[in-house]
């Protein structure tokens, strides 16, 4: 039976929304989990191409490498999320996607037309969903979800992407490493996520 992990104090008082991530002064990372055609076209190519990339669907990217494990149960869920990428884009494009979004859901005073005026005119979702520590299991603070669609789409695979990584290998490594009670070893083998500063003019955030 494995032994019962704990996550360190390094979780307490993070605020409940906050973005985290690996960046830089010009890019920022985010992960995307894809089928094995569409991320050979992608490494391939530098961006996402359509085919096999569909462009009319809404794609999600996600700053958390664990939220992204555990979306994809680190690559091993499902065939179509069986590769996990890591896509550094240029800041501005993140910065923009932020600027241009709403709420996954309506605000509780929306009526259903405000609702649908407002989702028509955000080409951008924004969710936030509970963290995920190194078994998966949900954090007391969130990790933001961006559900790209239409313009945004299409400013993220033309203009946005700077470089595209194949991570899963490490996300299988550091997956074995859980698995055998190595938990130090694979914490040590986590991208290193720091806050990152939002805009609070952006109502809501």
């Amino acid at each position: 039976m494995r032994k019962q992990h704990t996550e360190t104090t390094e979780e307490v008082g993070v605020p409940l929304h906050q973005i985290r991530a690996v960046y830089d002064d010009t890019t920022i990372r985010v992960y995307q989990a894809y089928s094995e055609v569409i991320a050979d076209s992608a490494l391939a190519h530098g961006t996402f191409v359509s085919p096999p990339f569909k462009m009319e669907r809404m794609t999600w990217i996600k700053p958390s490498f664990l939220w992204m494990m555990y979306r994809a149960g680190w690559g091993f869920k499902e065939p179509g999320q069986s590769r996990i990428l890591a896509i550094d884009i240029a800041r501005e494009g993140f910065e923009w996607a932020l600027a241009h979004s709403c709420l996954s859901h309506a605000e509780p005073s929306m009526s259903k037309e405000e609702w649908e005026r407002l989702k028509n005119e955000s080409p951008v979702r924004i969710q936030w969903d509970p963290e995920r520590d190194l078994l998966l299991q949900p954090l007391p603070h969130r990790a933001i979800q961006i559900g790209l669609c239409k313009e945004a789409v299409k400013r993220y695979v033309n203009q946005w992407v700077r470089r595209i990584t194949d991570v899963t290998p490490l996300a299988h490594e550091i997956h074995a490493l859980v698995e055998g009670d190595r938990f130090e070893e694979a914490k040590a083998r986590l991208p290193t996520e720091r806050p990152f500063a939002i805009d609070r003019s952006i109502p809501h955030f």
